[in-house]
């Protein structure tokens, strides 16, 4: 694109033919003189070929004939040789740029560099009547034309060349442009390479020396975008010391500033992905974090492109605000269609950034309990107790509650102890107290918490309330302990005399039959306990 840009350069340039309108306008010139870009343009591209009779036709000079085609060659010659490579900043509007509002009809194209200072390039939009206004090179920079071309001299370029290198042209391309472009840039980009080698050679060498590690690999300190822009660096050296016709100058200056805006584009990318690197080394323990991370990359790596785009069609003249527009209205498109995706993004970076839920935890979420396995942009994994995994959407998980049992500092120990009516007062002092003693010595409750109260009587038996907080690394160790207390607990309630209750409940007879009495008995034998009243002998059975 480079190459074949310079090669039609002045044709590519210049304003389209003109199609005819509907209604009748201004009229156009045929010689691209409507705008001070397409003058300019045109101008050089006749000098280049030769023509200059043609190139005198830019001149607003009342010189004639030869006079008129020996001043054209010399501002060619002049402006090829001094004007600055800045030929995409002329304005493509027939009205010009417009820098001075007290001289609409004047417009500058560069300055140069002379023995008695700096003269400005101008254009002046001449009123040329049935031809309507068309620019040309300003009387007052004519004036001064011949005196800066007796200070040209050979360029060097031509001093040291072969001359068939700059006699030769292919495409009206000098062939030594030919030469440097397919040789001598992938030339100089391979001596970075050596560079690069030569640099990571002796950092290896002292690092080696310096650690007392012989097995250290040599660095690359160079990395593929630095040697670009080390690239474009010696390309604009060279370009300041050979002298060069002026879209020559052009030309590379635009492979130079496409050359920057490549590396620095590639490696601000590199940054980002360093820099995610670098954040998930220092807190690889945050959950979800490489996710929210590599998006997080890609936005900023977009972003990167894109203004790097944009500040490319800036500089080439391309208005960016109708492709602009066109993308807003895509991305509301977009937003609309992706609208649940986007909520379920938008809800696990929450998540991630709020750390609710973390790889490893244990949770109940509505009715599924299980271990998070996994928390992603758009859903998060929990594998249950059936060991099956489960998938649930983000935004679900942000608009339900939600229970962490693995964050828990301390576990619930909570019994309730049945005791059989038969147990006596002393009895349930005795058991009271030994609890109490038992939780408040046991080394892995918080003695704080200890409770231990007769809380009623109930329907078969009389209730001990437990209460209890229990510190324990996990469920596992909570289950051994309380195992453990249980334990002891039965062995408090048996060494005091009593028993634990069972369901039961009792039955009242009367009946002077003892066979009847007899023949009732066995009816009661289970797991159920029952009393038979005999109210005429008062005996319980």
């Amino acid at each position: 694109m480079l190459l074949f840009s310079y090669a039609v350069w002045p044709q590519t340039a210049a304003p389209n033919p003109e199609t005819p309108d509907a209604a009748p306008g201004p009229p156009k010139d045929v010689l691209g003189r409507s705008s001070p870009r397409g003058a300019v343009l045109r101008f050089l591209s006749a000098a280049r070929e030769g023509n200059a009779e043609i190139a005198a036709l830019y001149l607003n000079t009342p010189l004639r004939g030869a006079d008129a085609q020996t001043l054209a060659r010399q501002l060619a010659a002049v402006l090829d040789r001094r004007l600055p490579a800045r030929l995409n900043k002329l304005s493509d509007n027939p009205e010009g740029s417009l820098p001075d509002p007290l001289r609409p009809d004047e417009d500058l194209v560069g300055t140069i560099s002379t023995s008695k200072g700096d003269l400005d390039i101008l254009l002046d939009r001449v009123d040329r009547g049935k031809l309507g206004k068309v620019w040309l090179f300003s009387r007052k920079t004519l004036e001064a034309i011949p005196e800066v071309y007796q200070e040209l001299s050979t360029p060097p370029v031509e001093k040291v060349l072969p001359e068939f290198l700059v006699k030769t042209q292919l495409m009206s391309i000098p062939l030594f442009e030919w030469v440097a472009l397919f040789f001598g840039m992938p030339f100089l980009y391979l001596l970075t390479g050596a560079l690069n080698r030569l640099l990571g050679l002796g950092a290896g060498t002292c690092r080696r020396y310096l650690l007392r590690n012989p097995n250290l690999q040599n660095p690359r300190p160079l990395s593929p975008p630095v040697r670009l822009l080390l690239l474009a660096l010696i390309i604009y050296w060279l370009l300041s010391r050979v002298g060069l016709p002026l879209l020559a100058r052009q030309f590379w200056s635009t492979t130079i500033l496409i050359i920057v805006i490549v590396s620095s584009t590639w490696l601000l990318m590199l940054l980002s992905r360093w820099g995610e690197r670098y954040i998930i080394g220092r807190r690889p323990t945050m959950s979800g974090s490489a996710a929210v991370l590599r998006l997080t990359r890609r936005i900023v790596n977009t972003l990167i492109f894109f203004s790097a785009l944009l500040f490319a069609l800036h500089h080439f003249g391309v208005d960016p605000t109708a492709a602009l527009a066109g993308l807003g209205v895509g991305g509301i498109a977009v937003a609309l269609a992706a609208q649940k995706t986007l909520e379920n993004v938008i809800a696990g970076i929450s998540l991630i950034a709020d750390q609710a839920v973390r790889v490893g935890d244990t949770l109940k979420l509505g009715d599924v309990v299980g271990t998070v396995q996994d928390v992603g942009l758009r859903s998060t994994s929990i594998r249950t107790l059936d060991r099956t995994l489960v998938s649930v959407p983000n935004g679900q998980i942000a608009n339900m509650s939600l229970e962490i049992l693995s964050v828990r500092d301390k576990f619930w120990f909570h019994p309730l102890i049945s005791l059989r009516y038969e147990t006596s007062p002393d009895q349930l002092r005795s058991i009271i107290n030994g609890i109490h003693e038992l939780l408040v010595e046991y080394s892995c409750l918080d003695a704080s918490s200890v409770r231990v109260n007769f809380l009623r009587l109930s329907a078969f038996s009389l209730d001990v309330d437990i209460f209890s907080y229990v510190f324990a690394d996990d469920w596992a160790e909570f289950l051994r302990i309380q195992q453990e207390l249980l334990f002891r607990v039965i062995g408090i309630v048996h060494q005091a005399g009593a028993e634990v209750a069972f369901p039961s409940h009792t039955t009242y007879l009367a009946t002077d039959s003892t066979e009847h009495r007899a023949h009732l008995v066995p009816q009661f034998a289970g797991t159920r306990r029952t009393e038979v009243l005999d109210k005429e002998r008062g005996v319980h059975h």
